[in-house]
């Protein structure tokens, strides 16, 4: 029988073998990628020992897997992973800690304590909110969401611990046009429909138009974003939310990574005015470089979110204990606060404000390569994310799908005011002004070849 310290030895190899080749493959497999025949064997009656398995999976990897951490991928806002964070997940997955109570792990509770406290203090959001950490954004948006509508409806008298929300005095939700589907998909599982939301326009870089603003009467819950999932421009706050009225009033914000900007001194002034929410999302397996899957929902007042998500006496903890399994939706949780608290820990404040300035860096140097070669660049970049353009719908969609079939670097495609473009986001903290410079030269040699 394989012993864990040999299957450890193993898989490290195999491991440090795939990282010694991120920049020497294709970015993401070729369409025609041939994975291991044998992923599909009858193991379920005939398993393989161990070590056979890990082997197999190591092949599978080497050939099917995205390299998403190797400086050149630019799709969907994912993150890379920093090398601490890599490290310390390793460690923290043979350690194999449930962070649910503090009873569970000593270690996990102290690093998901201290990592939530940093989180806060470095977005500068108000020190008596709580953060807590879940699967993602959407996750941490309908945390938020959730508390912000539980919230709401105790201010009116209505307790939905007892009474329900079938029959309760309706909620009025707010959020932008631009309001990203994992806010959208949140609002709906929290029982928001599509008839309660009021929609608000936004300008030519996805902003809510604060003078567009509707009025409303009663319970009121406001959606809004830091951080344009297309542009990287975030709604204006400060000429938002002083005017809102705070009695009958809670503000989310879903900055999944919009919010990290706080932490760039030259970015910061693009999330102005956002401490004044109630409640945040955001993700550390982006910006933050975490690796998957790690979300963060921050919460001005800790109450609201303990009485929206505990719901059992049965896992009894004392009343001073910060208890992760009341500040979130699962119980039994895995302890994401660990390389988060490791990714801190090395970088400090300005090693991630460095990070972040960096990437946005790069994005600008990425727009610019590309405008100076005659394509469209469809926003101000002001943050990591660059939209671009070539031509006309066909023809942006044929230099997407080429660029991806190249395997330099890989870019997604995105709808934007009704045209197509092409979305490229600088967020792995491993990429240099090499990988922009080989990446832009790749995006134009497909486009001329295309025009050709």
């Amino acid at each position: 029988m394989t012993t864990k310290p040999a299957l450890m030895e193993a898989a490290t190899a195999a491991a440090v073998r795939y990282i010694n080749g991120e920049r020497d493959s294709r970015v993401a497999p070729s369409a025609d990628v041939e994975l291991p025949k044998q992923l599909d064997d009858n193991f379920l009656e005939e398993p393989w020992p161990a070590e056979a398995v890990l082997q197999l999976l190591a092949d599978a990897g080497d050939v099917g897997a995205t390299r998403t951490t190797g400086g050149r991928y630019f799709g969907f806002v994912t993150g890379g992973i920093e090398p601490i964070a890599l490290a310390s997940s390793t460690l923290a997955g043979a350690w194999d800690q449930n962070a649910g109570l503090p009873v569970m792990s000593s270690v996990a509770a102290k690093l998901d304590e201290t990592a939530a406290r940093w989180i806060v203090d470095l977005l500068e959001l108000p020190s008596e909110s709580v953060a807590s950490f879940c699967a993602g954004a959407t996750v941490a948006n309908l945390t938020g969401i959730i508390t912000g509508r539980d919230a709401l409806l105790d201010r009116v008298g209505w307790d939905i611990r007892t009474r329900g929300f079938a029959g309760s005095p309706p909620i009025t939700v707010v959020t932008g046009d631009e309001a990203h589907a994992s806010a959208l998909k949140a609002l709906q599982l929290a029982g928001f429909g599509s008839d309660q939301i009021l929609r608000v326009p936004t300008d030519d870089c996805g902003r809510v138009r604060a003078d567009a603003w509707p009025e409303t009467a009663g319970p009121t819950l406001v959606v809004l974003q830091a951080g344009n999932v297309n542009t990287g421009h975030s709604d204006p706050f400060e000429a938002i939310l002083p005017n809102l009225d705070r009695d009958r009033t809670w503000v989310h914000i879903d900055g999944a990574f919009g919010l990290w900007a706080k932490v760039a001194p030259d970015r910061r002034q693009t999330v102005n005015g956002v401490e004044a929410a109630h409640s945040w999302a955001t993700d550390g397996h982006k910006w933050l470089n975490a690796p998957y899957d790690c979300g963060v929902v921050i919460c001005r007042d800790p109450d609201a979110l303990g009485r929206a998500m505990t719901m059992s006496a049965a896992y009894v903890a004392s009343a001073a204990e910060r208890v992760p399994m009341n500040l979130g939706i699962q119980m039994s949780q895995a302890a994401r606060a660990i390389p988060v608290w490791a990714i801190l820990a090395t970088l400090g404040r300005d090693g991630l404000g460095a990070l972040v300035e960096r990437t946005c860096r790069l994005a600008e140097r990425m727009a610019e390569r590309l405008a100076e070669n005659g394509v469209e660049v469809l926003a101000p970049v002001v943050l990591n994310q660059v939209l671009a353009r070539f031509g006309d719908d066909l023809t942006t969609d044929s230099v997407i799908d080429a660029v991806q079939r190249d395997g330099t670097c890989w870019m997604g495609g995105t709808v934007w005011r009704g045209r197509h473009a092409m979305r490229i986001s600088v967020s792995d903290s491993s990429t240099t002004e090499h990988d922009i410079d080989v990446s832009a030269d790749a995006v134009v040699r497909a486009w001329r070849a295309i025009a050709r």
